[in-house]
């Protein structure tokens, strides 16, 4: 049972992480999608907008991208229902990822208006914690899967596998005690 509490921690940690990293490199690429898009005046007067709210109604802005995505979720979870998996993963890959990006850029505009809101600075600051656990729940086992493919990289391989084999060997010659 003890186990079991483990793993759903370190899968829930990775689950995290991995929201974690997406928004933090995905704000970056939208960022240049948004830079290209020709409506110069239409982005500023949308940053400008979001800017003049008051903070609770900037928690609105983020309703918008869940609401344009939500029905490309209800069409991957149909596709999944007719058994149309690689296109459902498509489609939830592709929405998941929008969603994401578009909201760490939504987020990285409204940031000083949200963090005025005590409870949401101390949701945020709660966040940052969480994420410093999921590192520290994650990160030794990242170190031993690196250690474990650096046994197998390049020019690694055949000494490995040798030793392996000298260590099986050796246990199946080795008398019971």
């Amino acid at each position: 049972m003890r186990r079991l509490k483990h793993l759903l921690l370190v899968v829930l940690a990775i689950v995290f992480l991995v929201e974690a990293w997406l928004w933090r490199h995905l704000h970056p690429i939208v960022e240049a999608i948004v830079a290209r898009i020709p409506l110069r005046r239409v982005k500023a007067w949308v940053a400008d907008g979001i800017r003049r709210l008051p903070p609770a109604a900037t928690l609105v802005v983020f309703v918008v991208p869940v609401a344009l995505l939500f029905p490309f979720k209800l069409l991957g979870l149909w596709l999944l229902a007719h058994k149309h998996w690689f296109a459902a993963t498509v489609v939830l890959v592709l929405a998941k990822l929008v969603g994401v990006a578009v909201t760490a850029f939504v987020f990285e505009v409204t940031r000083p208006k949200l963090l005025r809101m005590a409870w949401f600075r101390w949701l945020y600051e709660h966040v940052l914690v969480w994420l410093d656990w999921a590192h520290s729940l994650v990160d030794p086992i990242k170190q031993r899967i690196k250690r474990m493919v650096r046994l197998f990289g390049p020019g690694q391989a055949s000494r490995t596998l040798r030793l392996l084999w000298r260590i099986r060997r050796r246990a199946l010659t080795q008398p019971a005690e």
